[in-house]
This record gives structure tokens, sequence and C-alpha cells, in this order.
């Protein structure tokens, strides 16, 4: 890392701690495109850095990654808050590999869900990352429901070209005995589960092996544009845990910060175009129980105005069973505590499809934050449907924003990083 002047030191520090991160992989890095930069370069060439990519979730991981790997000469900071990878949103989820079957044709997180899954399905293949092409059931339990389904299935043959098919109610039966389902099931045999820790492990091997540097424990406090907004690069004011701030320079910005990205949008632009963020928690139950013992993801149908996809079922590679996320709006992101009063309604909606749930076997297992622009459904059906925002900023130079990047954000991640890329470089 170049070394300007003495303010630099106490990120020096923080960079050194994580030199120790792990490096997984081997595969040498990707050759270099002959991406034309859609920034100005004229007055950056002392920059500590090419990219500063604020969030070590595991979208920040993605595009950073693709950043180094695909930019050799180039010069990417990794900056993260916390004193490891992936310990918020990231890192507590369902981790599903979403199909990317609910969201509007034309929305980025349709397509980008669609290209997401083709490319971690590949990544897991090529670096041995667990996970398993489990098929998910949406199930549908009334009129309303099966509304809903038909929806999805003319949506998924006729404009996605997605696989989905229906399940007869009797072959159902016989594969999962223990689901109910009173009017129809509908499966996506594309659906998976991902261990996630290790994809965000894999990400930073690749991202490490190719060059980049992560800075742990590195929560950004200020930032300032320079020249006529970042057309001369972009000065970060960087806070380590003892209190002391670093200033470093880059060419671009690239917030992709999460649970902290309207924060950082915040820094940067006038009071009155601030956002706000809105902290959907989501409560996770584990099932320890062995019966009854289901193989496949199920979920019931989506119904207006939920911001979520309604407590379904999914499991873990060791095959343990978990029923969640609900979603109780919460006045900030640091309530991660499972709030146990929320189990007699999460018992309620999972005896709609699993009858023979045992009650008392239910535990609290852990909760996450869903970063929303809006309190709006997580489905697009009617006016208050929320995309991702994934732009490079108009009117700025070299900064890329992306806010309100929940489900499907996991396995969208890989696609984020592409868009990222093509957003400064283009193709």
């Amino acid at each position: 890392m170049p070394v300007r002047n003495a303010p630099l030191r106490p990120l020096i520090k923080a960079l050194s701690l994580s030199s120790a991160s792990p490096t997984l992989l081997t595969s040498p890095p990707t050759t270099s495109y002959a991406f034309r930069r859609l920034f100005s370069n004229t007055a950056r060439r002392n920059a500590d850095f090419t990219h500063a990519v604020i969030g070590g979730g595991v979208v920040g991981l993605a595009i950073a990654q693709s950043l180094a790997r695909n930019h050799p000469s180039s010069s990417t900071l990794l900056l993260e808050r916390h004193n490891a990878i992936g310990t918020e949103t990231s890192s507590r989820n369902s981790e599903v590999i979403h199909a990317g079957i609910y969201y509007g044709a034309d929305s980025l997180k349709t397509s980008l869900c669609l290209r997401g899954k083709e490319l971690l399905y590949s990544l897991c293949a090529k670096h041995d990352i667990p996970h398993r092409r489990t098929g998910k059931w949406i199930v549908a339990q009334n009129d309303l429901q099966l509304a809903a389904l038909e929806q999805i299935h003319n949506f998924c043959k006729n404009e996605l070209h997605v696989p989905i098919e229906w399940v007869s109610l009797e072959t159902a039966k016989k594969r999962e005995p223990a689901v109910r389902a009173e009017k129809a099931i509908l499966e996506s045999p594309t659906t998976g589960i991902i261990d996630s820790h290790a994809l965000m492990l894999t990400l930073l091997g690749l991202f490490e092996e190719a060059g980049g540097t992560l800075a742990l424990s590195s929560d950004v406090k200020g930032i300032s544009p320079l020249g006529n907004k970042g057309s001369s690069g972009w000065e970060l004011v960087v806070s380590d845990p003892s209190g002391e701030t670093s200033a470093i320079t880059t060419e671009t910005l690239i917030n992709a910060a999460g649970l902290g990205a309207v924060e950082i949008n915040n820094l940067i632009v006038p009071e009155d175009q601030h956002k706000k963020l809105y902290y959907a928690k989501g409560n996770y139950f584990s099932y320890p129980a062995p019966q009854p013992k289901v193989h496949t993801l199920i979920y019931p149908a989506p119904e207006p105005g939920h911001g979520g996809l309604g407590t379904h079922l999914t499991m873990d590679l060791a095959g343990r069973i978990k029923f969640g996320p609900d979603v109780e709006w919460v006045d900030g992101p640091g309530d991660l505590g499972v709030n146990q009063a929320r189990l007699g309604e999460t018992i309620r909606e999972v005896k709609r499809y699993l009858p023979g749930l045992d009650e008392g076997q239910l535990v609290p297992d852990y909760a996450g934050i869903r970063p929303k622009l809006g309190r709006a459904s997580a489905v697009a059906h009617g006016k208050g449907f929320v995309d991702f925002y994934i732009e490079r900023e108009k009117g700025w130079e070299g900064w890329v924003n992306l806010l309100g990047i929940e489900s499907p954000g996991l396995t969208s991640c890989l696609a984020i990083g592409e868009r990222v890329e093509k957003l400064l470089y283009g193709r």
C-alpha cells in the first residue's frame, strides 16, 4: 500500500492485521480485458487506490474480487468496519440460492438473480463450495394463494423461461408426506442452498490472490469528492477501533455497505437528498426434532403487503431444519436477538404447511436484518415494490452506489459484481 503521509498509519496497522486472512485458491486471475474507463483519470495519478469498495459482505467481496481479477494493473481496497468479513446480513440469512421467480421481468432483482444463480452454481462447482440443489415447493392453502401460484407459473413459463412445474397432490404425498398443501404445489427445481461462509472465504481468496487489499476494523467516517464532484478522485477518512483516523485517496468509490449504505450515501450528498433506510428483522427458529422430516425447501405462496416471502422451511447442508425469516420492523440494525415473542406466530404460519410440527422442539436460533428502502412488499405485485438500487451516480465522477441490497442479494452477488464493473468500465 502506498504511504503518502502520517495520517495513513492507523490504516496501515489495520491492513497488517488482515494480512493473515486465508487465501484458499490457487487458480490464476482472469485475463485483463481491454475495458475503457467511464471516469476521468487525468488528475488521479497519485491516488492510493484505483478502487475503494466499502463493505466486506458477500456483495462487497464479489465486487472487489471482480475488479481486482479483471484489472490486475489497478489496485483495489476493500474496507470493512467490523473485525471480520460478512458479519451482518451476509451471514444472517436463509443461505438459499434463489431461482429468480418472484420479481418483475424488467427489474434488477430478476435479471441479477437469474444471472447470479448461473454464476454461483458455476463457482461452487469450480471451487468445491458446499451447496446442494434441493429444489423448492411453493404451497397454496386457499384460492388467493392458488391465484398467486398461477401467476408465478405463467410468469416463469411465458416471460422468464425459468424451470417451474406443478406437483400433483398425489405425488406430493409420496415425496413429502409431512407437507400439507390444500390447493396446489409449484416446484422450482433450480433453487438450492449454499454455505455462505465458504462462499465468502472463496471470494476473499480470489480477491487477495489477485492483489487486493482487505482493511478490517476500518470504519468510514467521512468522504470528500476531490476536484469537481470526484473528477480528481475521492478522499476517505477511516477510523480504527482506537478512534485514530487515516486519510486515503481513491480514483473510484463503490458503496456496498449493506446496512450502512444509506449512511455512506448521506455522507456524500446534500442533506435534502438524504435517504432513509428501514430495517426488517427476520427471526429464525431451528428444529432439531427427527420428525416430521422434510427434504425440500417449503415456502408459502406470497401474499400482497408482506415484507418478505413468508416464514419458510429451509435447511442447512447437514439437513438441519430451520424456520424463518418472519418480518419484524425494528428501529435500527443492532437488534439481533431472536424475539421469542414471535414464536407463536411462527408456529401458526408453519403449521399451515407442516401440521405435524412438534411445537416444543422449536429453538430460537438467530436473527438477521434486511436493509429496505421502503416498508414495501418484497415481491413485484402492487405499487409498493422497491428494486435494487445499483447506479453510477449522475453528477458525480467515479461513484457507484448500491442501496437496498436485500434478498436475493446473496444469489445475485456475482452478477452485481459484473454490473458494477460494467458501470465503471463498460464492455
